[in-house]
């Protein structure tokens, strides 16, 4: 007689295994080669906002890229946050307000003809606001925080239409007066900053012109939405306060510029800052306001979706971006 023991009864179940061919089935699944629609909704009491992302820059560190900052400084600390040194990397993100009675978009993101001068880097914002469902023709007010070209330029298309042909177009008053001001052009003090003048030129065809109102700071663009002012990285640079309820967002465009860099190091004066001096007290005016009173904060170019909080640390303010919600 036999007698099968458990060992010998696994050892044999392991040697059928090991005898059977094993075959298995590989699906093929092409590789997506496409990232995905950069949109973002949340709330700010009842008023939805949502962050519509125009891609990014790259653009390279040379020396004078932190005025009174080494460029070996800057790559350490970009090597400190994990990110790869000699690029800047920042993006661009636009945003729509929806209030219930009008829809605005503050900020146009670099145009539709930069899609393809930047191999698709960044140009991106009508494809993501097709992408969110938002007809460009919906919008009814454009509302510009100042005239650099990442801001500004998407205010026509690839072929010099208007890219939003039902808007009124809103710029603060002391920002159009400066760059449409050819006095103020004859004495550029660089060739960044004449080359703004003349992009503002092209910009302001007589199409985009003519849909054109000058606004103050302090004034409300729309019900719940005030514009500030916060001068200095240009003449007549504007954050914007958004408001409902006992919800407060503080819509800050380029009081920073990405703000591992920037806002970490308030004291960085950015080779773009008209004035560089005027631009860090503003900086740090803001900043302190925002980090007493735990005010939510959206970046131009902050990371997507670019809206988040700050807190105060020892050498600067650090960036706390939202956590992703799938519902509003």
């Amino acid at each position: 007689m036999v007698e099968i023991t458990r060992r010998a009864a696994f050892a044999g179940a392991a040697l059928s295994m090991a005898a059977a061919p094993v075959t298995k089935a590989f699906a093929f699944a092409p590789q997506a080669a496409t990232q995905a629609p950069g949109f973002y909704r949340y709330k700010v009491g009842d008023i939805e906002m949502t962050t519509v992302n125009d891609g990014v820059s790259a653009m390279p560190i040379e020396d004078g890229f932190v005025r009174n900052v080494p460029k070996a400084e800057v790559n350490a600390f970009l090597e400190s946050t994990f990110r790869a040194p000699n690029i800047y990397s920042g993006p661009y993100n636009p945003v729509l307000i929806n209030n219930g009675r009008q829809l605005a978009l503050v900020d146009t993101g670099t145009g539709e003809g930069a899609l393809k001068s930047s191999n698709g880097l960044n140009g991106r914002l009508l494809m993501n606001l097709a992408a969110a469902g938002i007809d460009p023709a919906s919008i009814d007010l454009v509302i510009l925080s100042h005239y650099h070209g990442d801001h500004m330029n998407g205010l026509i298309r690839a072929d010099n239409s208007i890219a939003f042909p039902n808007a009124e177009i809103l710029v603060p008053e002391v920002e159009h007066k400066f760059w449409m001001d050819d006095g103020e052009m004859s004495r550029a003090a660089t060739p960044r900053v004449e080359a703004t003048f003349k992009n503002a030129r092209r910009v302001m065809t007589a199409d985009v012109r003519k849909r054109v109102r000058t606004y103050a700071w302090g004034q409300e663009l729309m019900s719940g939405v005030t514009a500030t002012a916060t001068p200095g990285h240009t003449p007549g640079h504007t954050s914007h306060v958004v408001s409902s309820g006992n919800k407060t967002l503080y819509l800050q465009a380029v009081v920073t510029h990405a703000p591992f860099l920037f806002a970490r190091n308030p004291g960085w004066h950015f080779m773009l800052d008209v004035d560089p001096v005027a631009a860090e007290a503003t900086r740090r005016n803001v900043y302190d306001m925002l980090a007493a009173e735990r005010m939510m904060v959206q970046g131009f170019h902050y990371p997507f979706p670019a809206v988040g909080h700050v807190e105060k640390t020892a050498t600067g303010y650090r960036e706390d971006i939202v956590q992703w919600s799938p519902v509003l």
